[in-house]
């Protein structure tokens, strides 16, 4: 668990009675360091601002039997792969990143903290059985191209909501040209396009890796069953894609979706096709997704590159490591002094702008500009909180070659930079060691192991605090249809999990449920007005913001839906975006379609994620309207929901909505939340 959702997930195993986790557990610090100066300052001054946040998580993994791994320590997604994930594991994690450690041949599935939970407390954790897309791999991998350019390639084939509902299985003879951290970055990004998980089959790629990580035993048994940990022979999959690795070209995805596709050597035209600022004001490599050792050396081999003909980076540039252990490894290697000369800024072992963690000062809020990352995100407003940055994400080496050019229109296969005495020269293509030579330096120690005796631990939650608050259970179902239900807002277009509970200055509140609900779908558009965070007050007939019409409407006893677009949802596996809406009086969320993880949160929330039988229907709500939701009394799996849809002119209709629940679920419904029913059930 991640320290943002793990303050939620503690909270509510907390609320279970429970005494101890029944499954090895453990939570991560790295959402809550904001990048400003430089590693040592901000990770300094992170203990700090978030010191009552640390105790409480540090205390409650104490207690409860959880290891702590401190601020400082790295990202979750890398300190998993260095430690944990093996091949024939199966994980999940409070993160949708989670995927990750496919690139070890592990099971790693994205949930939410109710998801955790249940795990932590030894219930069995369920999920509808998925498809399997393969992708096949033929060919090598060289040059410019990485295996970021893999998963690139792959999200603009199968766009953001292609791989919903299945896992995705990398196969082929071109998978062994592909390094274990490689294949981690293919299955991290795999998030992206909705997939379940992403998963490499076991090589000796991966053995190489554990080996290299002091887990040498578990690639000896993994060697044993390796005819376990590759595909069948035979297997068919959903669906087939092909990838020729060598006919691969560098490619770079955005802006404000991870799915739009381009070559490199095409994005400088499309740039001004579509009137995309050319400037690079800031490149951005590291994040979970692309922090590796590899990583950091191929970026440092064109850094040396530049700094010989004299030459630093134009735009800024900045420097991510995803792990205590790389950190140190990547400095006594020297990498670290190379992208530091070059221009860049090692900024702390931790997520930072990728996930809006950064105290950005160069543009003004609202300025046109472009950035481009090795990140895995770039919605609108995710990096920096501006809806005017044109965010892009590639690869590490793409990232480095355009922060040196200033520009977009920068093809580093052929275009040729200038050198300061004035000489024209061309990068060398990127080269770098998988691993180091040497064993990986483990750097400062920075992990807590839970305590045999833990009975004298105290956990303290200050009822004052307003960044934690202990959890109240959500109401039971009163056995009744749900009748009148004003709509909140109906979103127009695209509503990710950054929409509907935005990350960046909120991730303080995220272990206080009332506060940030402040933030409750201040990122949608309303359909209504082309706005955001302004919507018409039906009680009052006064604009206002999201979370304060919600709070009306909930102190005047009225229920609420929201209504959606398609892929409602996608993105983090933030189960805030869950909680939220039922804080404050929400019981549906009516969409064309949901994306896997925040489905799943809503119906764990005790809310309804319905979604349109006939997807035309959306056209028929307006905001204006009431909606009941009936048949509730027979409720059962499979048999879908009738929404009577009650417009202002006193006229109405009705339409048939469809849902996924099962019968465990309905059971959650029932009793409010699915921890309400873990409490029935005690």
């Amino acid at each position: 668990m991640q320290d943002a959702t793990a303050q939620m997930a503690m909270l509510q195993f907390i609320s279970s009675g429970l005494a101890k986790v029944a499954v090895p557990s453990t939570i991560h610090c790295d959402h809550l360091i904001e990048a400003q100066i430089g590693g040592v300052e901000d990770l300094k001054r992170a203990k700090e601002v978030n010191h009552e946040v640390y105790n409480f998580l540090a205390t409650a993994a104490a207690k409860y039997g959880v290891g702590f791994w401190k601020p400082g320590s790295g990202i979750i997604h890398q300190i998993i792969l260095e430690n944990y994930a093996y091949p024939g594991a199966m994980l999940i994690g409070t993160d949708s990143h989670t995927p990750n450690g496919g690139g070890l041949g592990a099971i790693c599935i994205g949930v939410g903290g109710a998801d955790a939970v249940d795990v932590m407390a030894g219930i069995p954790w369920e999920l509808k059985c998925p498809k399997v897309i393969g992708v096949r791999l033929t060919g090598t991998l060289s040059g410019w191209t990485s295996p970021k350019d893999v998963i690139l390639k792959v999200a603009g084939i199968l766009t953001v909501k292609g791989g919903t509902g299945a896992i995705v299985e990398y196969h082929g003879p071109g998978v062994d040209s592909i390094s274990c951290t490689g294949m981690a970055t293919i299955c991290n990004m795999g998030a992206e396009i909705g997939a379940t998980t992403s998963v490499f089959p076991y090589n000796h790629r991966m053995k190489t890796y554990l080996e290299k990580t002091g887990r040498g035993e578990i690639a000896s048994v993994a060697d044993q069953f390796k005819d376990d940990l590759v595909p069948d022979k035979g297997c068919e999959y959903d669906q087939v894609v092909e990838i020729n690795l060598s006919k691969l070209k560098p490619h770079i995805n955005g802006p404000f979706t991870p799915d739009l596709a381009h070559p490199v050597s095409e994005i400088g035209a499309a740039a001004q096709r579509n009137g995309w600022p050319l400037e690079v004001k800031v490149g951005l490599i590291g994040s979970c997704t692309n922090s590796s050792y590899e990583d950091m050396g191929r970026a440092a081999s064109l850094a040396k590159q530049a700094l010989d003909k004299g030459l630093k980076c134009k735009a800024q540039f900045t420097v991510t490591p995803g792990s205590e252990q790389i950190r140190a490894t990547i400095e006594r290697d020297g990498y670290a002094k190379i992208l530091n000369d070059v221009g860049g800024i090692v900024l702390a072992n931790a997520c930072g702008p990728c996930i809006g963690q950064w105290d950005r000062k160069d543009v003004k809020m609202g300025e046109k500009n472009t950035i481009v990352t090795s990140f895995n995100r770039n919605f609108t407003a995710r990096n920096d909180a501006n809806p005017a940055t044109h965010a892009f994400v590639t690869s590490p080496e793409i990232v480095t070659a355009l922060a040196l050019a200033g520009t977009l229109n920068f093809n580093p296969e052929t275009d040729y930079l200038t050198a300061p005495n004035g000489e024209k020269f061309k990068l060398e293509p990127p080269t770098g060691d998988e691993l180091p030579s040497r064993d990986f330096d483990p750097g400062q120690d920075t992990y807590q192991h839970p305590p045999a005796e833990s009975s004298s631990v105290k956990v303290d939650v200050n009822p004052m605090s307003n960044r934690l608050q202990l959890l109240e259970p959500f109401d039971k179902w009163h056995g009744k249809d749900l009748e009148d239900m004003r709509v909140l807002i109906k979103v127009k277009g695209k509503c990710t999990t950054d929409h509907i509970s935005a990350a960046g200055p909120w991730l303080k509140f995220r272990g206080h449920l009332d506060n940030i609900s402040n933030n409750l779908l201040i990122g949608a558009v309303n359909i209504e007005n082309d706005a955001i965070n302004k919507i018409r007050n039906q009680l009052t007939g006064e604009y206002g913001g999201v979370p304060d019409v919600a709070r009306h409407y909930k102190a005047n006893g009225v229920n609420w839906v929201v209504v959606g677009d398609e892929n409602y949802g996608e993105g983090s596996s933030r189960e805030h975006a869950a909680l939220e809406p039922r804080h404050l009086g929400g019981r549906a969320i009516i969409v064309k379609s949901f994306a896997r993880i925040h489905e799943t949160n809503l119906k764990k929330q005790g809310l309804l994620p319905l979604t349109f039988a006939d997807p035309d229907d959306y056209e028929k709500i307006l905001p204006n309207d009431k909606i009941s939701i009936t048949c509730l009394k027979s409720f059962a799996p499979g048999k879908p929901l009738t929404a009577v849809i009650k417009h202002a002119d006193g006229s109405q209709e009705s339409i048939s909505l469809n849902h996924t629940f099962n019968e465990t679920q309905i059971e959650w419904f029932k009793a409010g939340s699915a921890l309400n029913r873990m409490k029935e059930l005690q």
